[in-house]
């Protein structure tokens, strides 16, 4: 389908930059209607305006400038989604930031707190206002980003990859407590990509951030990154009817062989596949527990 968000409208948070953009951008040329939301105004306004010229006539774009993190801002935001269109179907949880760089014992307590805020509370807080929504119309998209942070140890980021673990975690349990609902909840991995947190990264340099993983940074950096486009592609994907009964899960837009998933539906829901596990010895063929 060369427009499979036809008729449906979306949420995108972080959407002034980056991959967020890119992903609003995916959702417009799908067919979606899109409203998106950012902190800095000026940028979302030049968003708004790429998005409108590529936008159809039947298509409604609008931005909303918030920050997910404040109640309140959340609150006007879904209002004046739902006041806008006839029904929401897809959320896109992408706002996010690294939070303070360096040893936990010397990092700026109140910028760490504020990551988990940001990148934690500021999911939550919008898939909370918008499932009645979702539980009414029996129908919804919830589609987390997650990064590096949910599946590896980042030392010296570890307010990113703390956030990042919980709130894959959360979404998990969410697909689980929505079950048989109609809301479909997944989290995505877009891999490394050259955007303005990878700046952060090389600008702090090899001795707040390691030296080794500043070097795998810079390298990956050189070479151009992930495609923003796999991402957005991925996030389209599951903003689909394609991905109907598809939940619970983290995929990698990179690794992942995700297109291929609605024929494997029915065998993917008695798996644990592309979800957090804890690794017991028997996983590495070692016999400690006998």
């Amino acid at each position: 389908m060369s427009h499979p968000l036809t008729g449906r409208a979306a949420i995108v948070t972080g959407a002034s930059e980056g991959l967020g953009r890119e992903i609003a951008r995916a959702c417009v040329a799908a067919g979606a209607s899109v409203l998106i939301c950012a902190r800095d105004a000026d940028r979302l306004q030049q968003v708004l305006a790429d998005l409108g010229a590529m936008a159809g006539p039947e298509q409604t774009i609008i931005a909303e400038p918030a920050d997910v993190s404040n109640p309140s801002d959340v609150d006007r935001l879904v209002a004046r989604a739902l006041d806008a269109f006839p029904q929401v179907h897809i959320l896109v949880n992408n706002a996010g930031v690294y939070g303070p760089l360096g040893p936990i014992e010397t990092v700026d307590w109140p910028a760490w707190t504020r990551a988990i805020e940001i990148n934690l509370y500021g999911s939550v807080l919008m898939a909370r206002a918008l499932v009645p929504h979702f539980k009414r119309h029996r129908y919804g998209k919830i589609i987390q980003l997650s990064g590096g942070g949910a599946t590896n140890p980042l030392p010296r980021i570890s307010a990113y990859a703390a956030s990042k673990a919980a709130i894959v975690r959360f979404a998990e349990s969410l697909a689980l407590e929505l079950e048989g609902s109609g809301i479909d909840v997944n989290s995505v991995a877009p891999g490394p990509l050259n955007t303005r947190l990878m700046d952060q990264l090389l600008a702090a340099g090899p001795e707040t951030v390691g030296a080794a993983f500043h070097d795998r940074m810079r390298k990956i950096s050189a070479e151009g990154g992930t495609p923003l486009e796999r991402g957005a592609a991925l996030a389209v994907f599951l903003g689909s009817a394609e991905s109907d009964g598809i939940t619970g899960r983290l995929l990698s837009a990179v690794w992942d062989r995700w297109s291929d998933l609605p024929a494997r539906r029915d065998a993917l829901k008695d798996t644990d596949v592309y979800t957090l596990r804890r690794i017991v010895p028997a996983d590495r063929g070692l016999d400690w527990d006998k």
